[in-house]
């Protein structure tokens, strides 16, 4: 079995990202490590080298991004990486996604257990979302539980829409087993200034300048529907970025809207019956 790993990174140090524990974190997993590297305004390409690991290897593109996509420059980027991974699975891994090391045997498994399976075209993950702390975790329905972050190679399955799943290139659901395995997302966990900058960048790839002062004047809500403490573990490759958070985020869970109430009672609607209704998923759910 080989596996490749691959991922695209841009203006990852400006923004803040912790694209090099993202990477770190994956490598003990694959045989090669696919970075794509779009024409960036700061060191992310030099930070990407000074990994220095064999397993990885860089391609630069050309950024095409000043005009709103809907998200799908994102996708063409991931694309571009995909199509260099030459193993059997394709691991991908966002710039603000980690892998935690306690769950590197479950993916293991996971890889080799639906290698020959026909059926499995790609592994589901679970999700563990950050906001605004690191102690601070976002479990409320408005925020994705699983994604497909592990696909089958040349079988026609491509980086969709904005990226943040995959589809075989008609628009058709992949197939997908359970991995047990979770991603932990630190997309909305950094200094503000930063979390700023990169909103304004990526909010211009739906509405142009549309939504800029706004963004330039974001702040942290701290009463907010669904946000609880975090009690587990962190990926231990975060630990240094974790201790440099020197703000501090004070919150508690507050329904303040109507969309927050019909969330609470969604939740509620889970917590008794187990089912989540009305989810949105971009797969099939087959093991």
């Amino acid at each position: 079995m080989e596996v490749s790993g691959f991922t695209f990174v841009r203006n990852g140090a400006v923004f803040d990202y912790p694209f090099v524990e993202s990477i770190k974190s994956v490598l003990p997993l694959v045989d090669e490590f696919i970075v794509n590297v779009p024409d960036s305004d700061d060191n992310t390409l030099e930070l990407v080298r000074s990994i220095n690991d064999p397993k990885i290897k860089i391609i630069q593109t050309r950024w095409k991004g000043d005009m709103p996509s809907g998200g799908k420059i994102l996708s063409h980027h991931t694309n571009l990486a995909l199509k260099e991974c030459r193993g059997d699975w394709c691991f991908y891994i966002q710039a603000d996604e980690i892998i935690h090391e306690e769950d590197k045997d479950k993916i293991l498994r996971a890889m080799k257990d639906d290698l020959h399976d026909k059926r499995v075209d790609g592994i589901l993950f679970d999700y563990v979302h950050f906001y605004g702390s690191y102690s601070c975790q976002a479990a409320s329905r408005n925020w994705y539980r699983r994604e497909v972050r592990i696909i089958r190679n040349r079988k026609g399955i491509v980086s969709y829409a904005d990226a943040q799943g995959f589809r075989y290139s008609d628009g058709s659901k992949v197939s997908v087993a359970y991995s047990g395995a979770r991603i932990f997302h630190y997309g909305w966990v950094r200094p503000l200034d930063s979390m700023r900058a990169k909103t304004v960048a990526m909010d211009r790839l739906w509405h142009g300048e549309k939504f800029d002062e706004r963004n330039k004047n974001l702040e942290y809500a701290s009463e907010r529907y669904g946000l609880v403490e975090y009690k587990g573990t962190h990926p231990a490759i975060m630990k240094d970025r974790i201790k440099k958070q020197d703000w501090v985020f004070k919150f508690r869970s507050k329904i303040g809207s109507y969309k927050e109430f019909r969330y609470w009672m969604s939740d509620l609607l889970e917590k008794i019956t187990g089912l989540r209704m009305f989810e949105y998923k971009g797969y099939r759910l087959v093991k």
